[in-house]
């Protein structure tokens, strides 16, 4: 289901995209020289559609990245919580250790043969076959 969701969007995703690539050809300059706008020196001639194809992943990169940015408070207390979990377990296992070690053997009595815990063997507390 997800592969054909994924298709179902990928595929005109990427006819529009070939198509804006076709009707866009022209080669357009860009230049990041506002003080000479005749003949900059810093400036770039591509196509156009490469040029809106860049910019929109510059944006993409940038966006994910002030996410990440902003959500490091979040991985860091994940961090500390997941140290904390195990710093726990492994208290937790000692004490259990500890208890185990403490604890006289078991007080268990024995059970008649042929006795389970409801009467004989193989049968419950109403007699019925088990």
């Amino acid at each position: 289901m997800r592969k054909f969701l994924t298709a179902l969007i990928v595929i005109p995703l990427g006819l529009i995209l070939v198509a804006f690539a076709v009707a866009n050809r022209h080669f357009v300059t860009v230049s990041f020289d506002p003080f000479i706008a005749n003949d900059p020196s810093l400036s770039v001639t591509l196509p156009l559609f490469l040029l809106l194809i860049l910019v929109a992943a510059l944006g993409v990169f940038a966006g994910g990245s002030a996410v990440w940015l902003g959500q490091r408070h979040w991985r860091r207390a994940a961090r500390r919580h997941e140290t904390d979990s195990r710093v726990a377990r492994a208290e937790l296992a000692d004490l259990r250790a500890q208890a185990a070690a403490a604890k006289p053997g078991s007080q268990r009595l024995p059970v008649p043969s042929g006795v389970g815990l409801y009467g004989p063997i193989g049968r419950d507390k109403q007699r019925a076959t088990l």
